[in-house]
């Protein structure tokens, strides 16, 4: 593809982009279509010759797109709120043309400030502690996972990078959460070497939110019977309910006990934006990390 053929067909990708986005309505939420369907329509090899692009983008229009769940559509109410817009969908543009690795200031100078500048912006605007730093992740999965691996260095003496963990169950790192929690922090602790039996669900209450004192009773028994109180995490704004648990509480508790304690503020977290909302995130200061999703409720695309 040369200059010319490039700017004619991002032109025209644009444009359907933009109608797409005014009838969006138009299509149903869901495809409607049995497993193995899209499959059965794709090419078994790889193609031998290029393709015109014209080509491509009808394939995209007419095997793709009817076998696609609509995320932006108005009346898609599943797992969380729609998040692009046009700004984002341009940005990702900017990005996708420069075609940078922005992992260190050595690879990308400008994106590393720029990560810098936004995140202390973030931080800002959800009131949160003013020693608080930040960087962006991949997913709050992988947030949460960042935090359960400081947190057994931390428990270890930064021991486990060096030797493996100890042997023995009666020196096993706890892990605790609310029976509500986001499946991302079973799916860290296994991959960060805790191991599932060392997780803790902690009942919650009517409100679906994590009860305290049985993550107290939960947390001392485990230190009489010699294991370590480890890592806590608490959940602001749960998925399945938008439950919030009490943070203020349960970083009291973490405090007394030694633990790392987590927030995950990946699906309301951005509400703290507003004052009136500011609330939700009382006891924070107390956390050792925190995670949220801007994608989530700000309109930016999946990456941020």
């Amino acid at each position: 593809m040369d200059r010319m053929d490039f700017k004619k067909y991002g032109y025209a990708v644009v444009d359907w982009i933009a109608e797409y986005m005014e009838r969006i309505e138009e299509y149903p939420v869901m495809p409607g279509i049995e497993p193995g369907r899209i499959k059965a329509r794709l090419p078994r090899d790889p193609p031998e010759e290029s393709e015109a692009m014209e080509a491509i983008f009808e394939d995209f229009k007419d095997i793709i797109l009817p076998g696609m769940t609509h995320w932006q559509h108005p009346s898609f109410f599943g797992y969380f709120p729609a998040n692009t817009s046009e700004p984002s969908i341009l940005a990702e543009f900017l990005t996708a043309a420069l075609g940078a690795q922005c992992m260190i200031w050595q690879t990308s100078p400008a994106a590393e400030e720029l990560e810098e500048v936004v995140m202390s912006w973030l931080a800002r605007m959800l009131g949160l502690p003013a020693g608080f730093v930040g960087v962006i992740q991949d997913t709050a999965s992988t947030s949460t996972l960042c935090a359960l691996l400081c947190a057994r260095e931390r428990a270890t003496g930064f021991g486990v990078n060096q030797r493996g963990f100890p042997a023995g169950a009666e020196k096993a790192l706890m892990v605790y959460a609310s029976e509500e929690a986001h499946s991302s922090v079973e799916k860290g602790l296994k991959i960060a070497g805790y191991g599932r039996e060392n997780l803790r669900l902690i009942p919650t209450g009517e409100d679906l939110a994590m009860l305290p004192e049985a993550l107290e009773q939960a947390v001392v028994e485990d230190a009489a019977a010699g294991r370590t109180p480890c890592f806590v995490s608490a959940t602001c704004g749960t998925t399945s309910a938008t439950a919030l648990d009490p943070l203020r509480a349960i970083g009291e508790i973490c405090r007394r006990h030694g633990a790392w304690y987590h927030v995950d503020g990946a699906m309301a977290g951005s509400a703290a934006i507003l004052p009136e909302m500011r609330h939700i995130l009382d006891g924070v200061e107390l956390a050792d990390s925190f995670v949220f999703n801007p994608h989530k409720w700000l309109f930016t695309n999946f990456d941020c």
